[in-house]
Formats: structure tokens, C-alpha cells, sequence
């Protein structure tokens, strides 16, 4: 009898012989990648650009460079600030500060403002209207790196503090005296910097600790908690090197909250796959004497649906290849990479441990035969106490989803339709300043420039217009607008004079959604103006930038990529499902039951995030992440539960194969959501709101596939749909002719 390919593949990386020969090799490997290629995290590049080349606002940046260049080079804001006004002191302190750098400038230091000459009372008129803010810049070469940035404001602030004769940095804007905080794009960018690398190190003690525990508390076994770690470890040991072979060929980019949710992926669905085989095999190890043959038959049972369930992810992380936004297409790669890799190590590493532990990998709850148990209580002269493969609770869940169907569908619905309806009402922003802690340095020094000086001033439109020579007053019209509280006048440009640039000054502010929506209404009262003047042409004529502008560019290709990528995705996976199951109907309601998963844990996500953490607005990025991860994944827990209803169905009845189904995977699935959602939880912890809401909604998002869709919903739909639910299959066409058998005979 010819043997199925996923047994052979088991007596393959698995045998008596061969296990010892994977372990080799995945050592070897690990160990030579580790030393011979450079890891992922010291490769690492923030500075790309996000928004394609040809978006509006990166057109008007291109041509601003060209023709307004402005060489003084990026800046850090020093904002000065005390609650009841500047002194005299605090004034001399500033010129005594602009002074010591004068006479020796930081590293790449490249145009220094006079600060240091600049008479107090000049000082006072710069300063807000209620003379407590004033904001000074010192300006870097473009060329200066992070670490040198880095060095150059530990030193600034020895500076500041020798001058001022105090630390006016670590004091909180709600004690008295002065404050001093360092912000702009350089003071961002570090603090940004430090952030993530400090993240990194947290978010990857904490996932450790976590999955640790939760094995431990759901398996009791420490062996068989360990296990699964060591195979995402040498997984990780792999995937870094190789991504960060890839990134440093430049073939791909790596950034710094890409690698942090791939971790969290990595643990997250790493430790499900192995726990979908692990549960495998201790249910063959209650039935079969010999480990191996265990082990083989586990495979043959749980390596489609792994490998499978694997695909599925991958093929739809990689889906972020299409989007145009810089952040969603640099993640494809890395998180599909590492899915497949972790994928390949759950069916190659796994094996050969288990083979290598056998049953002592369950330690001290021993899965052992009857015969085993008979010879061993004989041994010991104590009775046979034989273990159910199966809990209660899921047992009863089986029972209910076949006896009480529609109950569980139309209540599962109510539930997840309500908490749907709230994504209608959620608010999304995109400033990524608003990802950064409150109490982050450079975010409070942005918050007291823009409490205590016009809102527009923060970051001005900048318009540069192609008059063809003509005399056009833009600047009146422009300050006609109701939204426009101020308006330059105009520049020529340095190689075509029949250019203008004006700097608009919003009366709202700039980061809002409201100050980006008219960005559009920008556009068309000038395409009226151009018209009047009789210039048809307009998107040859005007270019708007500024950090308005490329918000408003950012919201709009995150919409497009949605657009694009989500419904690629789901025909992707939709078409796999069909290959797999060979079913049309179902793969039409895993797909439907998944995307309702999605819009669930969107609407009870926003409700945490809003109405518990008080948080105004989510980043509009938020919506795909979610989508790509929770459908990708959500789609494993269905592939595995189905996958076990189609064997059943082979020798079953239907309600018994459906019952059968959720018994059989219901403890797996229920532990491996549990650590799923755990590890996506972790990210909650950091000081990223962008990945603390990322974390927050993927982790609701797991938990209702966990104990609602993949329990409640999908099984009861399936018992609902009789031999229809796996039309039009084998299975249908079996159930079809079977039933017309028994009505012939029945006639006879």
C-alpha cells in the first residue's frame, strides 16, 4: 500500500536515523548564517521615504530642493519654556548656550544662528505672545547620521545644563522653572530611535516570558514548553541573518517596527504550528507503542493543514507587495519570509525533536497506551487510570453547535454585527507624532510650540505656482480663504523665475484631518484662480508640499492600497481555500466569517482605544495591518478545524463529523489563540501607540476567531449546511449518491 507523502515526510526529517541529521543541520546552518551574515536589527533603516515619488507633496519637495534651496540642513528645535515668562536669565542663558557653540561646534554642525549676539530685547519680540515659549534652532549637515545626531544632543544637553546651572530637561511641565526640550526633526528622529531600540530588547523578553508561561500553565509540562521556543529560536536564528543579507544587498528595507511585529509573528504563529503538531502526536502516543510511528501518523494528520495554514499566511502578508505606501510594502517580504521560514522549521526541526524526546517531551503527564498503562500498573500494583484525549468543555461545545445551530449562528451574528457597526465611527489620524509617548521629550517640546504659538506656524503649505510671467495676486486671493490665517510673499525661483513659492499658514491645525481636507479645497479654489488668469493646465502649474500636504498624500494612498490589497487578498486566499477543501460553499463562508472577524475586533478595538484609554483617533494604517494579519491568520484556525470536519465526514455521520471536529481541535486551537493573542497583547506594553493599537486589535481580533468563529460560528453554519457544505466536492457527490441509494432501496 502506497504510504500518504506527509508520513514518508515524517520517517524523513523524523526517524530513528534522521532526526539526529536535522537537528545537525539546522544547527549548522544557524550557527554559519549567524556569523557569516549581519542581523536584521543592524540593519535597520528609518529614513526612507513612505509616500511614492510620484504622490503631489514628494513633487513639490523635488521641485522646492531645486529651485528654493534651502542649505542651512535639518534642525533641532530647542524649545525654551517657563510658565511665568522668560527672564532676563533665561535669555542670558540662550546666548551663553549659542556662544559655547560658536566657539566649538557639535559634529556635522552645519549653520548656527546668531543667537549669541542677538541683544535680549530681540530675543523677548521672538519669544510667543505670552513671552513664556521660545523656540531656537541649531542645524546639521543632511548627511549626519543617527549616531552622530544622537551624540550631538547628549552633548547639547551637558551644554544647557552647565549654562543654566540646572537640568531643566528631566523636569515635568507641571513643576515651576525652566524647561527645556530638544524637538523638530532631529529631536524626532532620535528620540524615535531610542524608542525602538529600546523596544525591541522589552518586546522580545516579554513575548519569551509570556509564551513560556502560557505553555507551562496550559501543558503543565516544562519540556514540552520549551520545545516550541527552541524552534522559533533557531527559526529566528535563520531569518534574521537572511533578511538581513537582504537588506544589506538592498534588496529589501528593513525598518525598526517592521522587525518588532515580526517578532511577535514569528513567536505568535511559530508556537501555533508546532502546538497543532505537538497536540498530534499526543493523541497517536495514547494509541500507538512505537514514537516514531507516532510521530509519522501525526504528520500524515496535521502536515497539509500546517503547510497549508503556513501558505495562506504567507501568500497573504505578501499581498503588501502591491501597496504603494512605503510602510506596508517594506513589510511583505521580511513577514512572509519569516512565516515560510517558521513554517519549514514546525515541519523539519519539530519532528527531529520529538523523535529525539518522545514521550518524555510531556513530562510529567506521559501519554502512554493501554497496553502501556496495563504493563506499568501491573509493575507498580496500582490500577489503570486512563486519560480522556478530549476536555469536557469542548465536548459540550460540539454538542451545542449541532443540536442548537441556528441559536449559536443568529447569536454569534447579533455579537459580532454589533461590535461591526461601531467602525463606522471611528475616528483615524495620521500624524505619526501622535505614536510617540505624551511625556517623550520632543513631542512635549512640539506640544508647547503649538499651544503657545499660532497653529499654522508649525507647518506652513508650501505652493509653488508657474505664473507663465503673468501677474496673478495670489497672495490676496489665498488670504481671502476663511481656513488661511497667513500668506508670504511670494519667491522666485533660483533657475525659473516664472516660478513662485508661497508659504500658507492654516488657521487650524496642520496635523488635523480637517487642516488635510483642504488640501483638495486648496487645490480647486487655485485651479479657479489659474483658470481666471487663463492657465488651463494646472497639474503642470502647481505643486503643493509641506507636512500637511504629505499627510493628506499619506491618507491618500493607505485608501488606495486598501482598496487594492484587501480584495487581492481575499481571492488569494479564497482560491487556496478552494484547492484545498474543493468546496465552493465553504470556502464562501470561511472567507465571509473571517472578514466579519476583522470588522469585530475593529469596532471592539476602537471602543478600548477610545472609550477606555481615551485615545481621539487611531492611525490610519491601523485598518490594513489588521486586515492582512487577522485574515491571514484567522483563516489558520478555520483550516485546521474544517480540515479535521472533511477527514471526520469520510467514516461519519454529518453532525458527528462537525461535532467530531470542534472536539478534536477545539483544546489546540483554544491555546494556541490564547498565546497568539498574548503575544500581539505584548506590543500593548510599549511606548509605540501605533503598535500598541496594532497589538490591541490584532489581539480581539485573534481571541473572537479563538472562542467565537472558529468554535461557535464556522461548526454551527457547517451542521446548518448539511452535505451542501462541501459542494461541490467528493464528499458532496458521496453524500449525494449515498442518499439516492438509500431512496432506491427504500422505494423497493
Amino acid at each position: 500500500m502506497k504510504k500518504h507523502p506527509w508520513y514518508l515526510w515524517g520517517t524523513f526529517v523524523g526517524g530513528l536515523k534522521t532526526r539526529w541529521t536535522t537537528l545537525v543541520i539546522w544547527v549548522i546552518l544557524t550557527v554559519v548564517l549567524s556569523f557569516t551574515w549581519p542581523s536584521i536589527n543592524s540593519v535597520e533603516d528609518d529614513t526612507v521615504k513612505d509616500l511614492p515619488d510620484s504622490s503631489m507633496s514628494q513633487q513639490a519637495e523635488r521641485l522646492i530642493k531645486k529651485e528654493f534651496p534651502n542649505d542651512a540642513g535639518i534642525p533641532v528645535l530647542i524649545v525654551w519654556h517657563k510658565d511665568n515668562k522668560l527672564n532676563t536669565q533665561d535669555y542670558q542663558a540662550i546666548q551663553g548656550v549659542y556662544k559655547q557653540l560658536k566657539n566649538k561646534p557639535l559634529i556635522k554642525q552645519s549653520t548656527l544662528p546668531p543667537f549669541d549676539t542677538i541683544p535680549e530685547q530681540a530675543l523677548a519680540q521672538s519669544a510667543s505672545k505670552d513671552g513664556t515659549t521660545l523656540v531656537t534652532p541649531i542645524f546639521f549637515d543632511k548627511n549626519a547620521g543617527s549616531e552622530i545626531l544622537q551624540v550631538n544632543m547628549d552633548e547639547l544637553k551637558k551644554i544647557v545644563k552647565s549654562t543654566t546651572n540646572e537640568d531643566p530637561f528631566k523636569q515635568k511641565l507641571s513643576d515651576s522653572g525652566l524647561h527645556v526640550r530638544l524637538s523638530g526633526p532631529v529631536g524626532i528622529q532620535t528620540d524615535a530611535v531610542s524608542l525602538f531600540s529600546q523596544a525591541d530588547i522589552k518586546l522580545l523578553v516579554a513575548t519569551v516570558l509570556l509564551v513560556l508561561s502560557l505553555l507551562i500553565l496550559l501543558y503543565r509540562s516544562p519540556v514540552l514548553a520549551i520545545l516550541p521556543l527552541i524552534v522559533v529560536g533557531f527559526a529566528y536564528g535563520i531569518i534574521s541573518p537572511t533578511l538581513g543579507f537582504l537588506a544589506d544587498k538592498g534588496w529589501i528595507t528593513a525598518d525598526a517596527q517592521g522587525v518588532s511585529i515580526m517578532t511577535v509573528l514569528l513567536f505568535g504563529a511559530g508556537t501555533d504550528y508546532c502546538l497543532f503538531l505537538i497536540s498530534r502526536y499526543r493523541e497517536f502516543l495514547l494509541h500507538e507503542e512505537n514514537r516514531f510511528k507516532a510521530l509519522q501518523l501525526a504528520m500524515k494528520e496535521s502536515g497539509g493543514a500546517i503547510s497549508m495554514s503556513a501558505l495562506t499566511v504567507v501568500v497573504g502578508l505578501g499581498t503588501l507587495l502591491l501597496a504603494h505606501f512605503g510602510s506596508f510594502h517594506r513589510f511583505a517580504v521580511p513577514f512572509s519570509l519569516a512565516v515560510l521560514l517558521m513554517g519549514i522549521a514546525a515541519l523539519t526541526l519539530l519532528p527531529a525533536l520529538l523523535a529525539i524526546f518522545g514521550r518524555v517531551a510531556f513530562f510529567p503527564f506521559i501519554p502512554r497506551t493501554k497496553e502501556m498503562l496495563e504493563e506499568r500498573a501491573i509493575k507498580k500494583r496500582k490500577s489503570i487510570k486512563l486519560k480522556k484525549s478530549q476536555g469536557i468543555f469542548s465536548e459540550g461545545l460540539g454538542r451545542l453547535v449541532t443540536r442548537r445551530p441556528w441559536t449559536v449562528i443568529i447569536t454569534t451574528l447579533i455579537l459580532l454585527g454589533g461590535l461591526a457597526a461601531v467602525v463606522p465611527r471611528i475616528q483615524y489620524t495620521y500624524d505619526l507624532l501622535e505614536s510617540f509617548p505624551k511625556d517623550m521629550p520632543s513631542r512635549e517640546g512640539f506640544d508647547l510650540i503649538s499651544d503657545h504659538f499660532s497653529p499654522g506656524e508649525l507647518a506652513p503649505i508650501q505652493i509653488v505656482v508657474d505664473t507663465n510671467g503673468k501677474d496673478i495676486p495670489l497672495k490676496n486671493e489665498l488670504e481671502q480663504l476663511s481656513f488661511v490665517a497667513e500668506v508670504t510673499e511670494p519667491m522666485e525661483g533660483k533657475y525659473n523665475q516664472q516660478l513662485q513659492m508661497y508659504e500658507v499658514s492654516l488657521a487650524e491645525n496642520p496635523y488635523s484631518i480637517k487642516a488635510l481636507n483642504r488640501i483638495p479645497e486648496l487645490r480647486s479654489q487655485l485651479k479657479k484662480m489659474l483658470t481666471t488668469a487663463d492657465i488651463h493646465d494646472f497639474k503642470n502649474h502647481v505643486w503643493i508640499g509641506g507636512e500637511t500636504a504629505s499627510l493628506y498624500d499619506t491618507k491618500i494612498t493607505t485608501e488606495r492600497d486598501e482598496s487594492v490589497i484587501i480584495p487581492v487578498m481575499i481571492c488569494i486566499i479564497s482560491l487556496l481555500l478552494l484547492l484545498y477543501l474543493r468546496s465552493i460553499i465553504a470556502m464562501i463562508y470561511l472567507i465571509l466569517t473571517v472578514v466579519l472577524s476583522f470588522f469585530s475586533a475593529l469596532g471592539a478595538g476602537w471602543l478600548i482605544l477610545h472609550v477606555g484609554l481615551g485615545a481621539p483617533a487611531i492611525q490610519g494604517a491601523i485598518p490594513l495591518y489588521a486586515f492582512v494579519f487577522l485574515v491571514a491568520l484567522g483563516e489558520d484556525y478555520n483550516i485546521f478545524m474544517v480540515s479535521e470536519i472533511w477527514k471526520n465526514k469520510r467514516t461519519q455521520t454529518h453532525l458527528d463529523a462537525v461535532a467530531g471536529g470542534v472536539i478534536q481541535t477545539g483544546s489546540v486551537i483554544t491555546s494556541a489563540g490564547l498565546i497568539l493573542a498574548g503575544t500581539f497583547a505584548v506590543l500593548a506594553t510599549l511606548p509605540i501607540q501605533v503598535l500598541v493599537q496594532f497589538g490591541i486589535v490584532t489581539a480581539i481580533g485573534v481571541l473572537l476567531d479563538t472562542f467565537i468563529v472558529r468554535p461557535l460560528l464556522v461548526p454551527a453554519i457547517t451542521a446548518v449546511l448539511g452535505r451542501f457544505a462541501f459542494w461541490p466536492g467528493k464528499l458532496w457527490k458521496k453524500d449525494a449518491l449515498s442518499k439516492k441509494s438509500n431512496a432506491d432501496y427504500n422505494m423497493e
